[in-house]
């Protein structure tokens, strides 16, 4: 009997498979390719890695027409434009935010020209309430008949 069986690994030392055939056992795991192989639509192998490193890889990008884009405003509450008409950034009692929707939510307290591209019912109600005045953007342009 023998005492002390030599292991197969250090038989196999310096050979490029270690007594296996090829691809699974050399210790690259389950690789399914080189690169980019393997991260189409439909394929699962590098999924993870795609999302986490190439992020818009999938999906769409491009032009829309024009029936289909949507007009995405900016907000603005009444509480904010206090704490505007407060740091000093209405300029001669006029503030202007021609890009902004301003919503009623929160109270104002002083009076001042607000001139916006859109008002909500209540912000024009609140704003008007505290002696101010509502002017809408678009409008104002029209009668100056030059951009504001």
């Amino acid at each position: 009997m023998k005492l002390h069986k030599r292991k197969k690994f250090t038989r196999l030392r310096g050979t490029r498979t270690h007594g296996w055939a090829m691809k699974k056992h050399k210790g690259k795991g389950n690789k399914g390719g080189w690169g980019m192989s393997g991260t189409g639509k439909r394929a699962d192998q590098r999924k993870t890695w795609v999302i986490k490193y190439q992020y818009p890889y999938f999906g769409k990008k491009g032009f829309t027409s024009r029936s289909t884009a949507r007009k995405i405003n900016k907000v603005m509450n009444i509480e904010d434009i206090e704490k505007l008409v407060n740091s000093g950034r209405a300029r001669n009692g006029i503030l202007e935010l021609k890009d902004y929707k301003i919503l009623g939510d929160g109270n104002i307290g002083s009076k001042i020209k607000v001139l916006a591209g859109a008002f909500s019912k209540s912000a024009k109600e609140k704003i008007e309430k505290a002696g101010g005045e509502v002017i809408l953007a678009k409008l104002a342009t029209q009668k100056e008949g030059k951009s504001v």
